[in-house]
Formats: structure tokens, sequence, C-alpha cells
């Protein structure tokens, strides 16, 4: 059986912060000390983030360009299943952080400036949401309405798996989206045109069509 790799410096700076986190407090908490317990210098330790806050959410970036590219992949019919996976793969990120997720929320609720940080990045989220929402049709007010709608929903059920509340986040998500409004712009009087094989004259076909449109 092949070993699993050895951890970064990086997942080791994260991993020795929780844990001097959690046993001296976020304030109490040097940088050097961050660096002394992942074994790694100082240098190291601002080659991979900017400052201690930055350790406490050190994969926004990545995250937020995978949703980028989900949401960037998808067209106006097929935008509620990229919702649904965008909004999916933020949670299975903090579901497979275990442990460090729930030291996270702890933090968050109890410093101001980790929460203003959090809320930041809540704001990218639903900046990405929005400004896709606009391009598959919906109109400004339901794009900034579905955009705060995916977050609140998301955070909703992230929410429950931190405090234990669910084993099942992804189906709870999956069900908090449902209750979205999924309006476009575009949608209001769709015509709809289904094509379909005839071995009738077109005259005929035209003229049933005109029928059926009259009889609406």
């Amino acid at each position: 059986m092949t070993a699993p790799p050895a951890p970064t410096a990086r997942e080791r700076l994260v991993a020795a912060a929780f844990a001097l986190f959690s046993r001296n407090g976020f304030a109490s908490t040097t940088v050097d000390q961050i660096a002394a317990e992942a074994g790694v210098g100082r240098t190291t330790f601002f080659r991979n983030f900017p400052s201690k806050e930055d350790v406490v959410f050190p994969d926004h970036e990545p995250i937020l360009r995978a949703v980028e590219g989900r949401l960037a992949s998808a067209s106006s019919a097929t935008a509620t299943v990229a919702v649904f996976e965008a909004a999916a793969l933020v949670l299975d990120h903090y579901v497979g952080e275990g442990d460090i997720a729930r030291s996270r929320y702890e933090l968050t609720r109890s410093i101001p400036e980790l929460r203003a940080a959090e809320i930041a990045n809540q704001r990218d989220y639903q900046r990405l949401f929005r400004d896709h929402a606009r391009d598959w049709g919906y109109d400004d007010l339901d794009a900034e309405l579905l955009a705060a709608g995916v977050v609140t929903a998301h955070n909703h059920v992230l929410r429950r798996w931190l405090r234990r509340l669910t084993d099942v986040p992804r189906t709870e998500l999956a069900a908090a989206l449902d209750r979205l409004p999924h309006r476009r712009a575009d949608s209001e009087g769709d015509t709809q045109i289904v094509v379909l094989r005839t071995s009738r004259d077109l005259s005929s076909v035209l003229e049933t069509l005109r029928s059926g449109l009259d009889g609406e």
C-alpha cells in the first residue's frame, strides 16, 4: 500500500496554527510560535501567509477560483445545476476539514476581526453568483436575490453541520436551494419551440400551428 504524501509546509502551518489557537487562544499565539510548531522558519510562514489572520482562511482563494470555474461553465439552461454544484464545492471543503472547520467557527464567533474577514469572504462568493446570474439572464434584482439566497442557504446548512445537527449536509443544501426563486428576466413570456419530423406538407403544418395559437 502506498503511503500518503507527507503534509506540505503550508498544511503543517495550518494544523499548527489551529492547534495553538485551541491551546493558547488566538490573541496569545504568535507567528513565531506557529512556525516553530510546524517545524519551519518565519520566512516560510510569510511565504505562505501574509498574516496570522490569513491562516484561519487558508483556502479561500482556491475555492473561490473553483466556484468561478463551475459557474463560468454553465449556461441559462444549466444554471440550477451549476448553482448547486458551485455551492456544494464550498460546503464539501468545510466538511472535509472536519475539526479545523469547527475550530474556525468558534474563532469567528468570538473574534470580531476574524468575523469581519469571514463576512468579506462571503461577499466574494455572493458577488460571483450575482454576476453569473446576470449572465444567465436574471435581471438585477433577481440576480441579487439569488446570490444572497445561495449564500444564506449554504451558511444555514453549514452551521447545522458545524453544530452536529446533520450528517447529510449535501442533501440539506439541495433541499435549501430548491426553495430559492429561479427566475430569469427573459423567462417572462417565453416562446418554446419544439421541432418534430413529419411527412405532412408545410402549409398543413402551419395551419395547424395557427389554429393552436388562436385557441390559446
